[in-house]
């Protein structure tokens, strides 16, 4: 039987970014329902990060696979984070 864990939640964001805001704020929101663990990561200043990712920030991360790009789906979010929590 799997063992429930928490996932790692990673999103790119930049300063200035309307959607990076509103994704953060969501995953805040979130947060303590799902019980995951959260790192915002800013790509402001990092050449490889910006190169990597500002074209599609903010981008939402669950245990290293790109999930999210744009926007956050709550739902859908809730369905990966569920996943994530029982995978081995």
């Amino acid at each position: 039987m799997a063992s429930t864990r928490k996932p790692q939640v990673v999103v790119y964001h930049a300063q200035g970014c309307h959607l990076c805001e509103r994704a953060l704020e969501q995953l805040r929101a979130l947060h303590d329902e799902l019980h995951f663990e959260l790192r915002g990561v800013d790509i402001g200043g990092d050449e490889a990060l910006e190169a990597e990712y500002r074209e599609w920030i903010p981008v939402v991360e669950i245990d290293g696979r790109r999930r999210f790009t744009y926007f956050l789906q709550p739902d859908a979010f809730r369905r990966a984070v569920a996943q994530a929590s029982v995978e081995s």
